[in-house]
């Protein structure tokens, strides 16, 4: 069936967010460091099996919130996206041109507070999803600790733990569901671009 001419402009804000994704992924930002970093071949390891549960976790949450809600779509939700004023996280530092390690292993961590808060503020979304909502929850708090603990192991952790900052208030079921959507959909790219930074590292 044709969809209707409405959603075209917001395919193309979609579009320009992914675009926008993929140019911090290229942009240049220091001097390159070799992937053969100073972090163990372990721990990367498991971030990156972290990463893949994390995504998972994502796509059993996107999967119920289509199926119950016929919320299926993000880019139908992005005006309400930037009227709600959800945050970002940004990986400029983890250029595969040119990666810093200690801002780069920041902005992962960062990432996922950020996260850690935008999902805490879903919590009563729905009696149907919040198990899936909390082992999400969990997983992505397993990770960024992991990557903290690695961080002060190499010193390489500022003074104190980062803020989750501003995040926003959804005021009825349906704002914490299309939020839900959102969200997840944001975390989803920003694991992905996680998971091509660890991989780099990860290499020999």
């Amino acid at each position: 069936s044709a969809e209707p001419a409405a959603q075209s402009p917001m395919k193309l804000m979609a579009l320009q967010l992914l675009l926008w994704h993929i140019a911090l992924w290229m942009v240049p930002e220091a001097a390159p460091l070799s992937p053969a970093s100073s972090l163990p071949q372990s721990f990367l390891l498991k971030c990156l099996e972290q990463v893949r549960k994390i995504q998972a976790d994502g796509a059993e949450l996107q999967e119920r919130l289509c199926a119950t809600h016929k919320l299926c779509h993000p880019q139908e939700l992005v005006l309400l996206g930037h009227s709600l004023g959800l945050p970002q996280a940004s990986l400029s530092s983890c250029s595969s041109q040119a990666l810093q390690l200690t801002g780069c292993l920041n902005q992962l961590h960062g990432g996922l507070v950020l996260y850690q808060g935008l999902l805490q503020a879903l919590a009563g979304i729905s009696p149907e999803l919040a198990p899936a909502l909390d082992i999400l929850q969990l997983d992505v708090t397993d990770l960024a600790t992991n990557i903290w603990l690695q961080m002060e192991d190499l010193r390489m952790a500022p003074a104190s733990l980062p803020t989750q900052g501003t995040v926003p208030t959804f005021t009825s079921a349906f704002q914490r569901r299309a939020g839900g959507v959102l969200v997840v959909s944001q975390l989803q790219s920003f694991l992905e671009l996680a998971y091509r930074v660890l991989r780099y590292l990860a290499e020999p």
